[in-house]
């Protein structure tokens, strides 16, 4: 199946968060010219969702700049042991941690196990998402809304909250945004919602946690071609998927990973409570 600009798109999955390994044509993860400089070396990440997608493209520019990182994964278990792989032939450590971020005690554990296995936390990155379209704002469930919720913006809550037990001068939370939170997005009224909240949850905790010198920002991406979207979204929007901004495609994982590495890094030292607007061309607000 090919879209409007030639190019092919994969078929519908159908759960959620999808998975990469059934992709055709899989996602990019890091552009083959890309050239690490040390940036992390020795610091040690945490990343939600991090088996795939975004998270998989944060995790491996993490170990290519020196970073030892834990992926947080739902119940993909080869994207799991895929991005492990990817990140131990980039010679760094990576730990596994199967569970749900709607779980206040499992992010706390997950936290735990990861300072228990590498010895410290240094970057805390809220990535984990799910989006479930409606036509109408009466087709959202109660239970719809408070999984959104949980996840998108309960987990990154309860993530925070557990890392800052670890976290010292000089670390960083970075967090999972959308452009959805700039601009309408009729058919995903819970979802942009809840990146509405992380923009602002992004910026209230940054300038909380200045005085203890731990900056707190965000990315907002467009249109990414990751598992989420081709386990969401019916085959007519997969296929046009990406189009309708300036640049008139999505946008590649890879072309998200080298902003985590700046908000991770000393590079952004005099940057916090802000969001970096990944997106293709889509003008915003903020």
């Amino acid at each position: 199946m090919e879209n409007d600009k030639g190019v092919e798109v994969a078929e519908k999955q159908e759960h959620q968060p999808g998975v990469e390994a059934e992709m055709d044509p899989k996602p990019e993860y890091i552009k083959p010219t890309y050239k690490a400089a040390g940036k992390l070396e020795e610091k040690v990440a945490l990343i939600t969702g991090g088996d795939s997608g975004i998270g998989r493209s944060v995790a491996v520019h993490f170990a290519k700049e020196g970073a030892d990182v834990a992926i947080v994964y739902l119940e993909e278990s080869q994207d799991a042991e895929d991005i492990r792989q990817i990140v131990e032939e980039a010679g760094r450590k990576c730990l596994l941690i199967q569970g749900d971020v709607k779980d206040r005690a499992f992010a706390k554990q997950a936290v735990e196990k990861t300072v228990k296995e590498f010895g410290k936390l240094n970057i805390m990155v809220n990535n984990a998402a799910v989006q479930f379209p409606q036509q109408e704002l009466q087709d959202i469930t109660q239970e719809q809304l408070e999984t959104t919720y949980k996840t998108n913006i309960f987990g990154y809550f309860h993530f925070a909250t557990a890392a800052l037990d670890h976290l010292q001068e000089g670390d960083t939370i970075i967090n999972t945004t959308s452009v959805t939170a700039y601009r309408s997005s009729p058919n995903l009224i819970d979802y942009s919602s809840t990146k509405g909240a992380i923009t602002a949850f992004t910026r209230s905790l940054g300038t909380n946690l200045a005085k203890k010198k731990i900056r707190v920002n965000a990315v907002a991406p467009g249109p990414i071609w990751t598992p989420l979207i081709v386990s969401t979204f019916e085959e007519d929007k997969i296929k046009s998927f990406g189009t309708d901004v300036a640049m008139e495609r999505a946008g590649q994982p890879s072309e998200l990973g080298p902003a985590y590495v700046f908000l991770a890094s000393d590079d952004s030292s005099y940057i916090t409570g802000q969001v970096i607007h990944v997106n293709g061309g889509e003008v915003v607000n903020g």
